[in-house]
């Protein structure tokens, strides 16, 4: 589902614009100066594609699947995948990586699908420990495989450049199920394709 062409003229979005000119005051500058006239609907758009993620439930991009795989049953990884996605507490970004795996058990999903997942539940107002958890719980809920894992690594900007202001500070999230909770060795094998298991 995608939202139609941005209008101007639409009730609620001239009461957002609104509110994003009163936050341009709240700063102390002139929303009536030439380069923040528009802000207010560049602001709105801007919103559209950052908030995407309402528009869709991420777990379709899981529903079609492929059974002639060999029996394959072991694990599926695709890491480092670029995640964007705001804090809900400030509205600030916080930008990293997420490494998604599975142990297939019969049925295997197309790979750029997950991303999709990923990409679907960060477009939204997150906190990395729950994003963490509504990737891994639509995977184990649709695909119903043997064990999954999500690890996130982002850098929140809420803490880089406000308040602590620690600019290095990277945080770390986590949920394994299945097998890679239970099976030490099959965590460790994801760890050690992940890299993580070079800063145990």
């Amino acid at each position: 589902m995608t939202k139609p062409e941005f209008d101007i003229h639409d009730p609620e979005n001239i009461a957002a614009m609104a509110h994003v000119k009163a936050l341009l005051k709240f700063t102390g500058d002139d929303p009536e100066r030439e380069g923040l006239q528009e802000t207010p609907k560049r602001v709105l758009k801007a919103f559209g594609e950052y908030f995407k993620g309402y528009n869709e439930d991420p777990k379709q991009h899981l529903l079609k699947t492929f059974e002639e795989v060999e029996g394959y049953d072991e694990m599926v990884l695709v890491s480092d995948i670029d995640l964007h996605s705001h804090c809900e507490h400030h509205l600030a970004p916080f930008v990293g990586k997420a490494h998604v795996a599975y142990i297939a058990n019969g049925r295997v999903v197309g790979l750029s699908k997950l991303a999709r997942v990923v990409e679907g539940f960060a477009r939204r107002l997150q906190v990395q420990e729950k994003l963490t958890m509504q990737i891994a719980q639509a995977i184990e809920e649709v695909l119903q495989p043997s064990g999954v894992a999500v690890i996130i690594q982002c850098q929140h900007f809420c803490m880089c450049h406000r308040g602590i202001k620690k600019a290095n500070a990277w945080t770390t999230t986590s949920k394994l199920t299945g097998t890679f909770l239970n099976n030490p060795s099959a965590r460790l094998e994801l760890f050690q394709l992940i890299g993580m298991d070079q800063r145990l």
